[in-house]
């Protein structure tokens, strides 16, 4: 049996599907697994063992469609559910299956604040999608491949920090997916341990601007490690601080402590860092901890993002409180330090 999974993007995205991939490949003796995705998005599945073989979007979609016809797949796992994943299976023609987006759900918890939401995370939508082929959840959350040739030397991150750090990622694809950078030095100069910022070039001034308080503590590194490398840094962090980002659920991949801000977003969209269970309540309970404005009625006011806040006093973000955000810090440092 040969399987075509697509998903063009993004970071966060792509890594929530990685379940799915682990599970068709361990669960259908035989299979060739095939992964469609942009080309810019290949340092998230080009490692991945369960993967046979991986296609990439370049700027047009026909020569990558012809590419794909030569292949002649048995099914097709939609897990982006767009025009362009529409154009590729009419044109492949073969059995298809694909995700449910909610997207009619979302549009009532955006526009109307009725939250018709399962309380499950997205990863058991895109599991569900391959239950006709005798598929199920086998609960071992996440995955990210770090390839063999990314190799950090202690000198790539100050002494300062080599016996152990927290990663703070202050960058985001929306401004107002991004927690303020007031808001970040507020928690930056109240933890008492060793951190390190990531994010991209795009950050390095803001990064620079937290880091300024104590330069020592804080080590700014916007811009200057690869995906993978970041990945590698969170993998051996002691806990991470985030906003709703893709570093966000590779730091879930390696189960680590997850502190996250949501802005214009919402975790009951089913986004939360995910480690092999389903639930909101049941997250809560672990190792993950969400600070989100819950009281405002404005929130969640888009299921993507903005470049400015649609009200103008980004309150969802300006209001959280940092001061408990460094006690639950403190909190789970303790319980997950070695």
């Amino acid at each position: 049996m040969k399987v075509l999974i697509i998903r063009f993007s993004s970071i966060g995205d792509i890594v929530l599907t990685t379940p799915v991939i682990r599970c068709l490949k361990q669960q259908i003796p035989g299979v060739s697994i095939h992964y469609f995705t942009k080309l810019q998005y290949k340092d998230i599945v080009a490692n991945n063992p369960y993967i046979d073989k991986v296609h990439y979007l370049r700027d047009y979609l026909g020569p990558a469609i012809e590419e794909l016809k030569k292949e002649k797949f048995d099914y097709v796992i939609d897990l982006h559910h767009n025009l362009r994943t529409w154009r590729v299976k009419k044109a492949l023609a073969t059995k298809s299956y694909s995700f449910d987006k909610l997207n009619f759900k979302k549009w009532l918890l955006v526009n109307f604040k009725i939250n018709l939401m399962p309380d499950k995370s997205i990863v058991e939508r895109y599991v569900a999608t391959v239950k006709p082929l005798g598929v199920k959840n086998d609960t071992m959350g996440l995955d990210y491949f770090i390839p063999e040739s990314v190799k950090l030397k202690r000198d790539d991150i100050p002494m300062s920090h080599w016996l152990g750090y927290a990663v703070c990622v202050i960058g985001g694809s929306y401004f107002t997916k991004k927690l303020p950078i007031e808001q970040w030095k507020k928690f930056c100069d109240r933890v008492p341990f060793p951190v390190i910022l990531m994010g991209g070039a795009e950050d390095k001034e803001d990064g620079r601007s937290i880091a300024a308080s104590d330069p020592v503590k804080i080590y700014n590194s916007c811009g200057k490690f690869s995906l993978n490398e970041s990945a590698e840094l969170i993998k051996h962090a002691k806990i991470v601080v985030s906003n709703d980002t893709g570093l966000m659920h590779i730091a879930a991949a390696f189960q680590k402590p997850v502190i996250s801000f949501w802005g214009n977003t919402s975790p009951t969209m089913g986004m939360f860092p995910y480690y092999g269970y389903n639930n909101l309540g049941e997250r809560i309970a672990l190792q993950s901890k969400i600070f989100e404005n819950i009281s405002l009625n404005c929130h969640p006011c888009s299921k993507i993002g903005y470049n400015k806040c649609p009200k103008g006093h980004f309150k969802c973000m300006n209001e959280l409180n940092m001061t408990d955000v460094v006690e639950i810090f403190k909190k789970i440092l303790e319980k997950y330090q070695p």
